[in-house]
């Protein structure tokens, strides 16, 4: 009796863990989404390999002259195609930007998990560096779930300067946020909070104070965590999705400051005459 009870107990956290997990990822799949986005950008297609194999979808837009480039890694819903108003306020301000759909995401084949995640980062960071760019010019820029991925990889990769917009600290802290007590037992995984003292590069943490997804709390406790050099920017009144369209003209003046400030005189000649470093 004891054995049948143990068994239905574990069968039925192993459900619930499955539940849960599940809405951490939101993926939508190619062709929903706003790809027609696509030509009034002018954003080229790149088809990456992640290190287990996956193939990852990935869109390139070259900024003329620019100095840096910006891995850009979105939140954990819908897909690369609904993010231009990010790409081309990351254009305007100077930074070519390769932004990535994970694997299970747009037309990236796999299923989403934590490691997959990191795995997709990494492939689009090597990606970058085997077009010539320095890992010094190259910007990590995390959103939401993205920016705990774009932190994990800034503590394995070195890289100019890593950006968190409306960042989370933890999926645990997440959980919790939705089913108090209970709901860390379930979801674990993806903790910016414990990792970001090991990033030795510039950060900038975006959040805005209405955000009631992604509670503005966070991006304090992950400033706070964070080592030097780093800055803090609260965008008044704007929620999850809105920062851009609240920010307005200053959200482009931000980025530009910062990509002027993490960027190394040394880096201002052209990435392909390089060293191999």
């Amino acid at each position: 009796m004891i054995f049948v009870i143990l068994l239905f107990a574990a069968l039925l956290y192993c459900g619930i863990y499955l539940v849960a997990n599940r809405f951490a990822y939101q993926p939508t799949r190619y062709p929903t989404g706003w790809w027609h986005m696509q030509a009034e950008l002018g954003a080229q297609d790149v088809w990456l390999c992640a290190r287990d194999g996956v193939r990852l979808h990935a869109w390139w837009l070259e900024s003329p002259g620019s100095r840096c480039v910006t891995l850009y890694l979105h939140g954990n819903g819908d897909n690369l195609s609904v993010r231009p108003g990010h790409l081309r306020e990351m254009i305007a301000a100077g930074s070519s930007v390769l932004i990535l759909d994970y694997r299970g995401y747009g037309k990236s084949a796999g299923w989403p998990t934590e490691r997959g995640l990191y795995r997709d980062a990494e492939a689009g960071y090597d990606y970058l560096i085997s077009q010539g760019w320095r890992p010094g010019q190259i910007v990590l820029h995390g959103e939401s779930l993205g920016a705990a991925v774009a932190v994990d990889l800034a503590t394995r990769r070195r890289c100019a300067g890593l950006i968190l917009e409306c960042p989370i600290t933890s999926a645990s802290d997440m959980a919790h946020k939705f089913v108090p007590v209970l709901g860390p037992l379930f979801v674990h995984g993806f903790n910016a909070r414990r990792k970001i003292a090991r990033v030795h590069a510039a950060v900038l943490i975006i959040h805005g104070d209405a955000d009631r997804m992604v509670p503005y709390a966070m991006g304090r406790a992950l400033f706070e965590a964070a080592s030097e050099p780093k800055s803090f920017w609260t965008v008044e009144g704007a929620r999850h999705l809105n920062i851009v369209e609240v920010a307005g003209p200053r959200y482009r003046e931000r980025l530009r400051e910062f990509y002027e400030s993490c960027l190394p005189d040394r880096e201002v000649h052209n990435r392909h005459d390089h060293d191999g470093e």
